[in-house]
């Protein structure tokens, strides 16, 4: 097999491939969805930003303690600095984190009447939240379709030969002029399991990728499916 080439692609064509990619990344992860546990928005937004520069299974293993302690913005805004410190000190940075919790929770508070606000637009004024931020919550906990531009979208975004662009935010505009609205949450969700699956950053499983077809990166890993298949991993890394 050989890359697909797509240099003269129309972006007719672009639309087509791309949504077939995602039809097959649906098939392929049927259990896609957000991989941090939370029980409703404020957990969602909290639990996102302290994922920045760790995994989702360690702050998966914080939440119970995090928020049998601290369940609302009130009681969070108002908590124990060294305690939060505390707490939330096996995901590192922990100084920011417990910086980035008060000033969040406090704002919640002080602008929202400690309710999560439903609109990227004023998410993104929140300390600590950014667009990707905001889109996570807005898809998981709003049902509001949002693309999620972490490091595995945007570099499967380019692999595959969505876009060219490396800024977030221009990422997120171009892959999702590509498809409807309404598949906007779980593209994002399909595109990160398979980035942590399969299309991994310094060897990718090509020979056991079940868009290889498709892919104009093809070959940039092994492309022996025996040796592929070894590369695969049945979750996210811990």
């Amino acid at each position: 097999m050989r890359p697909i080439d797509t240099s003269d692609e129309t972006s007719t064509q672009l639309v087509r491939r791309a949504r077939k990619i995602d039809r097959i990344l649906a098939e392929t992860y049927p259990d896609a969805k957000a991989e941090l546990d939370f029980d409703n928005a404020f957990e969602c937004l909290v639990v996102t930003v302290l994922s920045a520069q760790t995994t989702d299974k360690r702050v998966n293993a914080v939440r119970p303690t995090l928020f049998a302690a601290y369940p609302d913005p009130a009681s969070m805004a108002a908590a124990d600095r060294a305690h939060l410190e505390q707490i939330v000190g096996p995901l590192g940075f922990f100084r920011a984190k417990t910086e980035s919790l008060l000033k969040l929770s406090a704002a919640l508070v002080e602008t929202y009447d400690g309710q999560v606000p439903g609109r990227l637009e004023d998410l993104v004024t929140l300390p600590g939240v950014g667009r990707k931020t905001a889109n996570v919550v807005l898809g998981n906990a709003f049902d509001v379709p949002g693309i999620t531009v972490d490091t595995h979208f945007g570099r499967l975004a380019r692999r595959l030969g969505f876009t060219d662009e490396t800024d977030p935010v221009k990422v997120e505009h171009a892959v999702g002029a590509l498809f409807p609205k309404r598949d906007w949450t779980m593209l994002s969700h399909h595109l990160i399991w398979h980035g942590r699956r399969r299309c991994h950053a310094k060897k990718p499983a090509c020979g056991a990728c079940p868009v290889a077809r498709w892919c104009p990166s093809y070959g940039t890993g092994p492309t022996d499916p025996v040796e592929a298949e070894k590369l695969v991993r049945t979750e996210g890394p811990n």
